[in-house]
């Protein structure tokens, strides 16, 4: 394991890297809003990802390495993780790059998927709205998406379920929001996925 630290505009930000042995491409995954790159559905992921020949990059956001836990706006979340996905791109001789995370990590890799030029989405727990609140739906970023997409979400998340669409797949499993109950189920749906919409590239 490798640890960068990238300057970015808004502070420095950190990727841990997991290589895979001749990896052909590059899975980056972003944290939660209040959690960390630790969280067992990123670490789960991670290991199978790494398994079947992905490079893994957990990416630590600037407000999180500088020790805060209320989010920076999206605005910033946005740049910091562009800056660091080119920066990785560079790094890894430009092969294809996978955007994904988990909650406010899955939003971040949907709304910069196009600028950043990633060939593929995985979300973990998507946030579909607030608790309790419907009406707020971040729906609009998940249909955004123009390049093949996954979503697993726990069956009992209290930030909803995302509706399918042509460019995305939902794959459901049991549990909550924090997909810590199934971690086997989760970890071979985004390897097989992974290994589904990467074979074009490989």
């Amino acid at each position: 394991m490798t640890t960068l630290e990238i300057a970015t505009g808004y502070g420095t930000a950190r990727a841990e890297l997991h290589c895979a042995k001749d990896g052909g491409a590059v899975l980056l995954l972003g944290h939660g809003a209040g959690g960390g790159i630790g969280a067992k559905d990123l670490v789960a992921v991670t290991g199978a990802a790494k398994a079947a020949g992905v490079h893994v990059a957990l990416v630590e956001q600037p407000y999180r390495v500088a020790g805060r836990r209320a989010p920076a706006p999206a605005k910033q979340l946005d740049s910091a993780w562009l800056t660091v996905a080119d920066e990785l791109s560079s790094r890894f001789d430009a092969l294809p790059l996978v955007f994904g995370g988990r909650s406010s990590g899955a939003r971040v890799a949907c709304r910069t998927s196009a600028e950043g030029q990633a060939v593929a989405v995985l979300c973990l727990a998507f946030p579909e709205h607030p608790p309790g609140r419907p009406e707020k739906t971040r729906q609009p970023e998940l249909d955004a998406v123009t390049v093949p997409a996954l979503v697993i979400q726990g069956e009992r998340d209290p930030f909803g379920r995302p509706a399918p669409s042509p460019h995305h797949e939902i794959v459901t499993v049991g549990g909550d929001h924090s997909l810590s109950s199934d971690l086997d189920t989760v970890a071979r749906a985004a390897t097989e996925w992974l290994g589904r919409v990467l074979r074009p590239h490989w």
